[in-house]
């Protein structure tokens, strides 16, 4: 019964590091890509026979777990950067400088697309005031199926500015996006503050097939609404400073704006419909932030603006024009907690 347990133990402790051990081997930068598989390969055949070699199990035991310590190793030398060869979409980190009412928001992007790869690179300064805040918008994008969506915040500013935060990978030259890899500290956390020609046209106009783009305007207090700008704000500046990894379940375009609504006292909860980011329209709405009286389904076709944004000029009333006809609640009272 003894050497049962033992056995019980030891295999728990084989798949379990040894599984996150692998994995690490194949999609993490700890090695050079040529090595991993190889690399990857001999590490499972030791593992294995830790557990099934059973009489050599003293010195099989003490290389598994140098084996484990030393990929544990590996980990925790992979550190975030800021200094990298990015993708132009990316090059530029924002940030901003409070002035009591004032903030200049620096590198805000607004690129010109001809197509998704050819495009004019275009970083800019946008200045704006907490006081002409007027709303705060949700706005997904969907590109396939309904589980996973893509989430931005849209602050309005006395419809004479808006400003889109997404949260994306920031990817170096040559490198794409794999939700697995972005598990095992291959990206960097990025936040990008652009005008909405460029986040909202460049998936309802340019992008082949073209992402379904839904701009959720929400029952938001104004005034949490500048504490949410401020958090997006100060969230940057650190950043900017010190560097973190992007991660596909923890760190995501979803979960972070979660923790930012929290800045305000917000009690909104993490559960299933924020890891499955398509249904943070259902989350919103059955958290009574969208528009009262009206149906999630009269919602999302009302808020679905892709028709709008091929038919409008790409000019500074793009994203009033897209507005139109799209349902806004009014703003809540002073203080409240909810989105």
């Amino acid at each position: 019964m003894k050497s049962f347990v033992y056995k019980l133990v030891w295999l728990i402790v084989v798949v379990a590091l040894g599984g996150w051990s692998l994995l690490v081997l194949l999609y993490s930068p700890a090695l050079p890509t040529p090595m991993r598989v190889s690399v990857a390969a001999i590490v499972g055949a030791v593992l294995l026979t830790s557990f099934f070699r059973w009489r050599y199990r003293r010195w099989l035991r003490v290389v598994t777990l140098i084996i484990f310590a030393t990929i544990g190793a590996l980990w925790t030398s992979l550190h975030p950067s800021n200094n990298r060869e990015w993708t132009p979409d990316v090059a530029q980190a924002p940030w901003g400088e409070i002035r009591g009412d004032e903030i200049i928001v620096h590198n805000v992007r607004n690129f010109v697309y001809r197509t998704e790869d050819d495009f004019d690179v275009r970083y800019e300064d946008r200045v704006v005031r907490l006081s002409d805040l007027s709303e705060v918008d949700i706005l997904v994008t969907y590109w396939a199926g309904k589980s996973i969506a893509h989430i931005m915040v849209s602050f309005g500013f006395g419809d004479k500015e808006y400003l889109a935060v997404s949260i994306e990978t920031r990817k170096e030259k040559g490198e794409s996006y794999s939700a697995v890899n972005g598990f095992f500290r291959n990206y960097e956390l990025a936040y990008v503050v652009a005008d909405e020609r460029d986040v909202i046209a460049l998936r309802t106009n340019i992008r082949n097939p073209e992402e379904r783009v839904y701009v959720l305007r929400t029952q938001m207090a104004l005034e949490n609404g500048r504490k949410l700008f401020l958090d997006y704000i100060n969230s940057m500046n650190k950043l900017r400073q010190h560097p973190t990894f992007y991660n596909t379940l923890t760190t995501n375009c979803t979960t972070q704006v979660l923790r930012h609504v929290w800045a305000f006292g917000s009690d909104a909860k993490y559960n299933w419909q924020i890891l499955l980011s398509g249904y943070v329209p259902e989350y919103l709405y059955e958290n009574d932030t969208l528009m009262p009286g009206l149906s999630l389904d009269e919602i999302m076709e009302r808020s679905l603006v892709n028709s709008k944004a091929h038919a409008v000029p790409l000019d500074e009333n793009f994203s009033r024009a897209i507005r139109v006809g799209v349902p806004q609640p009014p703003a809540r009272g002073r203080g409240d907690r909810r989105w």
